[in-house]
Formats: C-alpha cells, sequence, structure tokens
C-alpha cells in the first residue's frame, strides 16, 4: 500500500502552474495523465532509475505540495510547543523523506491510470477533496482522495487518503510515539537518519500497508 500511495503522490501532486486556470479536480486528471506519459516514454525512468525519479519528484511534485500545513497535521499537538527553527527543521526533514518515497516509488509503474470522480455538494472554495480511483490491470480500483488548499490563488495538496487510510495521520501516530519519548529534537533527529543515503529514502510506516 505504501507504494501505491507514494506512487500516486508522485504522479499526481504536479498542478500548481495551472492553479488559476482550471477546477481542482480538472488539474489532478490533466497533470496526472501528463506526468504518467512522461513515466511512460522515459524506460529509464519507468525501470527505476534514481537519479531520474528524484529529478522528477524535484521539479513535478515539490513546489505543489503544502509540506508546512503537512508537516503541523502529522506533528500534531507538538507543533504548537515548537521553536521556529524547530519548525524549519521538521518541515525541511519532512519534505526529504517524502520526496524520497516518492520518486523511489516511481519504478512500481506498470501502466496504471488515475480516474478522477465527480465532486459531492458544494465545495470549499480554497479547502477541497479530489476523489479518484488509482486503476490497475486485473485488479480492483483503489479509492483515492486528495485533500488541498488554495493558498496565495494556487492550489496544493496537504494530505492523501487511500483506501481511508491518510499518510498525514499515518505519520502522526508514529511521531507522537517519537515526541512522546524523545522530544521534538528526537523526531527530527528520527527524520534526519531516514533521509541519510544509507536509508534508501523514506517509506511510509508499515501500519498503513495492507496486503
Amino acid at each position: 500500500m505504501s507504494k501505491v500511495l507514494a506512487f500516486l503522490g508522485a504522479a499526481a501532486l504536479s498542478f500548481a502552474a495551472w492553479g488559476q486556470e482550471i477546477a481542482p479536480d480538472q488539474l489532478v486528471q490533466k497533470i496526472t495523465e501528463e506526468v504518467l506519459a512522461a513515466i511512460k516514454s522515459d524506460k529509464q525512468l519507468a525501470a527505476g532509475d534514481k537519479q531520474k525519479a528524484l529529478k522528477l519528484a524535484e521539479e513535478k511534485v515539490l513546489p505543489y505540495i503544502d509540506f508546512e500545513q503537512a508537516t503541523r497535521l502529522a506533528v500534531g499537538r507538538a507543533w504548537s510547543q515548537a521553536s521556529p527553527e524547530q519548525k524549519k527543521r521538521l518541515v525541511s526533514e519532512f519534505r526529504n523523506m517524502l520526496v524520497r518515497t516518492y520518486s523511489n516509488a516511481i519504478e512500481g509503474y506498470q501502466g496504471q491510470t488515475l480516474k478522477v470522480l465527480p465532486s459531492r455538494g458544494k465545495q470549499d472554495p480554497e479547502d477541497t477533496t479530489v476523489r479518484t480511483q488509482f486503476i490497475r490491470a486485473g485488479g480492483q480500483p483503489l479509492p483515492i482522495e486528495f485533500h488541498m488548499r488554495q493558498t496565495d490563488k494556487t492550489w496544493k495538496v496537504y494530505d492523501i487518503v487511500v483506501e481511508g487510510v491518510s499518510l498525514v495521520m499515518t505519520y502522526r501516530s508514529e511521531f507522537d510515539a517519537v515526541v512522546k519519548q524523545e522530544g521534538l529534537d528526537g523526531l527530527i533527529k528520527r527524520l534526519a537518519q531516514k533521509n541519510t543515503p544509507a536509508a534508501v529514502g523514506g517509506s511510509a510506516p508499515k501500519k498503513s500497508e495492507k496486503k
């Protein structure tokens, strides 16, 4: 499950450049198709070339994720206790961990597609959820939700929910345990360790995976 979640993040988050032109659901559909096409056309990238995958994540994903909001939600109540310097380091390390997860997951691409579903009810003009289905050959479609908010007239993603499992809330469970035992500096240290070259990128916590 963690690979599916991470791959979808890499495939469907890079749409801020269009943020002032079309609706969030249309953004997800349009840019997802473009990113998947880029992966499909590059054999080295589709085969799991780490350098190309990292470059794709840096260019297509990172500028368009609300990392501060995602980190704040993942850290939970401890965020309000963090100093400005601690907040800065938390966002930086969480960002690095997620980009490694996204770039590592690209090797799992095998022709999957993402279908955007119609929105439900009246949408908040500044915070919305885009519902989608991850279509896999020979498998049941996976329900995916992209939680987005508009900042400075640009839509950005701050959470991804796969089959009801929130990426942010899953990390919160792990982070809470570390903060209780080691404090905020301990959490920062743990994240930094996951981001070392020897760590092979930060994967999502095991409890988020489903067989």
